[in-house]
């Protein structure tokens, strides 16, 4: 990436020679552009929001930002990204969206996220530490910024503008008002699920800003959570890619005696999974995990793995996470232990399952959805 200041090397994590992605893009290189054309020098408390791999405060590191991050694999990227490019250890203050935010922040560059709502928490929970002075810079691609955005900058820090766009990309620019009085923060966010979906019909789901469909149940979860395969006493499953954790919380309520292990790369997702089997009550032992998908289960440990895999990284299309986790689930699962998939017919899971299984079967579909059954030989 190029930058007035050098051209620090990026990558995503993990490294894979196969995917063509970028760890930077347009949105990244305008806002550093815009910092120096205006000469705005990032001073006291710099504080970066939602940096996607790192390359915001790599390029930014001399000036000793904080970084805040929902991703557990971006978080990795920018570890690995500050010292590729011979950052001193120390030099970027590593936080997630779920640590306590700093007292007092005198610039705040915000990577517009996709989600809207962890746009909302995010601010409302920094809207505190900002003042009068505090340099306020978003940025994204130009499909990124809506009218509903804007709006969300203006009602929680105060009057805001965009610049014109360069290369699809643009800036939003706002001017903090700290008279303003600002809403009370929705997130997390509590609801009861229907009835006729299995072990959790009526039950409570809390959803904190960021996951998927956090204000209700999705259809495809709906529908896996209709056909999930009975577990045995003492059966170690993975909720794998965890989101709300309601899957996993539905076998373990089915099954107290199960062994359930909640993982999911999202911070804020596995803080929903924990307070999803917390409000039910759950009896069972279970286990919650920011991760790498299945790094560090050890292989051949587990007897049942569920997913509803995205296909989606950011605003790319890709199937490299699915393929990612199936590989994984394969290398945990004993002789004879089992991966569920929940995904769009269209999406062809059953073609990699192939690949990596021998096979698969169908063991529930629908005109939109399948539910696949692949065993490890």
């Amino acid at each position: 990436m190029t930058t007035p200041w050098g051209a620090p090397a990026l990558t995503r994590f993990p490294e894979d020679p196969r995917d063509r992605l970028r760890a930077w893009d347009a949105s990244d290189a305008y806002l550093l552009r815009y910092l120096d054309r205006e000469g705005i020098v990032p001073s006291g408390t710099v504080v970066v929001l939602g940096d996607r791999w790192g390359a915001l405060v790599t390029a930014l590191a001399a000036h000793r930002p904080t970084q805040i991050t929902d991703s557990w694999l971006g978080q990795q990227a920018t570890r690995a990204n500050l010292a590729r490019n011979g950052v001193e250890p120390g030099a970027v203050r590593l936080l997630t969206t779920q640590d306590a935010p700093p007292g007092r922040i005198d610039v705040l560059l915000v990577r517009v996220p996709k989600s809207l709502a962890l746009l909302e928490d995010q601010l409302l929970r920094l809207a505190p530490a900002v003042h009068a002075d505090t340099v306020v810079i978003g940025t994204g691609m130009v499909k990124e910024i809506h009218t509903s955005t804007l709006r969300l900058f203006e009602r929680i820090l105060g009057p805001t503008r965009t610049t014109l766009a360069e290369q699809k990309a643009r800036l939003i620019l706002c001017t903090p008002d700290p008279a303003l009085k600002r809403p009370d923060n929705p997130w997390p966010y509590r609801y009861t699920l229907p009835d006729g979906i299995g072990a959790v019909s009526g039950r409570p789901v809390v959803n904190h800003a960021g996951v998927f469909c956090a204000d209700r149940l999705d259809i495809g979860t709906r529908f896996f959570l209709q056909h999930l395969p009975a577990a045995g006493d003492g059966t170690r499953v993975v909720d794998l890619g965890c989101g709300n954790g309601v899957v996993g919380t539905s076998v373990a309520l089915a099954q107290p005696r199960a062994e359930v292990l909640f993982t999911d790369e999202s911070f804020q997702a596995v803080a929903s999974a924990e307070a999803t089997y917390r409000a039910n009550g759950v009896p069972g032992h279970a286990e919650f995990r920011v991760g790498d998908g299945l790094a560090g289960v050890p292989d051949g440990s587990v007897d049942l793995v569920l997913t509803n895999p995205p296909f989606h990284s950011h605003q790319a299309t890709t199937d490299a996470t699915a393929r990612r986790m199936f590989g994984d689930a394969r290398r945990v699962l004993r002789p004879g232990g089992e991966l569920w998939v929940v995904g769009n017919r269209h999406l062809g899971y059953h073609l990699r399952l192939r690949r990596l299984f021998g096979g698969s079967e169908v063991a529930a579909s629908d005109r939109k959805f399948v539910v696949l059954r692949a065993v490890r030989r």
